[in-house]
């Protein structure tokens, strides 16, 4: 490679960059010697249509961090490329639609450029689309969500919930081969999970040949009563809503549930409805839980009373990190009783924290009899932080009898 001024080599590699008519992609890689390394271990920049118009997109990798960074074409992008321009890259690789630059920096600090033609064919250079038109299961402009007086970030919320539940529906549909399915939402208060996952079920179901029952629970009657009407308003078939608390739930006359749903139960009613659940043995569940205060309460509680100072002591010491810990541990401690009770556990994050905080997902499968190996990592959790959790006590004997005979 020829070598030349390093400053009229980036000049040039800045020059190709600002041309987002003719840029395909550029890669800086790479760390000079005798310097210290790069923000990022590689960048990828390349130009991208937005919503908002053309930008230019800085894509940085350190390990697993990636860091995506979009730059409207102007003032904002040179400065961008200059800023890129600035760490000591070792490599620069830039491809527009008619050349191929590449651009090593030696350890003298010498610029070693190298220029050919485009060999890839059919190369499209410029700003290429970027924003994708979100395939939603549930159509947000459904007007089931206009009746309901759902907002924007409530439809994206049930659009994700319905979205973990899509996968697991197959397994549902087998627990009730040769009659109706079965769905109940514990604690459905202004029910637009209800609404939203009866419709997406319904279709599911449709496919199948099965017919579909849902019943929406909750403990204040007003909220049923106008539910009740909105379903009838919509004719919606097999939707249906019934007072009562979660605990004492039946809502199909001593038949179980092939699917239960529970969004955002405060507290411990998430414990309950995972407890029914369990009880009822059906075979999907999926809840996203509320708040948590039980095993926060509990952990400062233990502590207080122990004068404990061990290892665990920062995580609970200052008021929010003791809250955001308790949320962890208590999604922890639910998913091991679900496991020793026979169900494979998956915590997950159904949508983007933007639009919930609160948004975690408990997704459960009933796999089969119990499994007492996860045991003595449900007792050590709880000895070490001198906790009981809720779902623990509401499901005591079932724990007992596997305790028995493990």
């Amino acid at each position: 490679m020829p070598v030349s001024d390093l400053a009229t080599a980036l000049a040039d590699v800045r020059a190709l960059l600002l041309a987002p008519d003719d840029l395909v992609r550029a890669v800086a890689a790479g760390r000079r010697r005798g310097v210290e390394p790069p923000a990022a271990e590689r960048v990828e920049v390349r130009p991208v249509a937005l919503r908002a118009g053309p930008h230019l997109q800085l894509v940085s990798r350190t390990g697993p961090v990636v860091s995506t960074v979009n730059a409207p074409l102007g003032e904002r992008a040179a400065a961008a490329v200059d800023d890129l321009l600035a760490q000591p890259f070792g490599n620069f690789h830039v491809e527009t639609s008619s050349q191929v630059l590449q651009l090593r920096v030696t350890k003298r600090g010498e610029a070693q450029v190298h220029r050919s033609a485009t060999s890839r064919r059919a190369v499209q250079a410029g700003p290429q689309a970027h924003d994708r038109t979100k395939q939603r299961l549930v159509d947000p402009d459904d007007p089931l969500f206009r009746v309901l007086g759902a907002g924007g970030d409530k439809r994206r919320q049930v659009d994700a919930f319905v979205r973990q539940l899509a996968p697991l529906a197959p397994r549902a549909l087998d627990a009730a081969a040769g009659r109706e399915l079965r769905a109940v939402d514990l604690g459905c208060g202004n029910a637009y999970l209800t609404f939203a996952a009866h419709r997406w079920l319904a279709g599911r179901a449709g496919e199948d040949g099965a017919a579909l029952r849902t019943v929406g629970v909750d403990v204040r009657p007003d909220v049923v009563e106008r539910s009740e009407r909105l379903a009838g308003e919509a004719g919606l078939a097999g939707l249906s809503f019934a007072v009562g608390s979660i605990v004492d739930a039946d809502p199909f006359d001593g038949e179980a549930p092939d699917v239960v749903l529970a969004l955002h139960a405060c507290d411990t009613a998430t414990d309950d409805a995972l407890a029914r659940a369990v009880r009822w043995g059906s075979p999907v569940v999926l809840a996203a839980p509320c708040c948590h205060r039980d095993v926060q309460r509990q952990i400062a509680g233990a502590r207080a009373d122990a004068g404990r100072a061990d290892a665990g002591e920062p995580l609970v010491r200052h008021p929010i990190l003791r809250e955001r810990f308790a949320d962890v541990l208590t999604d922890a401690l639910r998913a091991l009783v679900l496991q020793v009770l026979g169900y494979r556990v998956e915590v997950v994050e159904f949508v983007d924290s933007r639009h919930t905080p609160r948004n975690a997902l408990l997704r459960a499968v009933r796999t089969g009899g119990p499994r007492p190996e996860h045991l003595a990592e449900l007792d050590a959790l709880c000895a070490q932080w001198g906790v009981e959790p809720v779902l623990a006590r509401r499901l005591a004997p079932q724990l007992d009898a596997v305790r028995a005979g493990a």
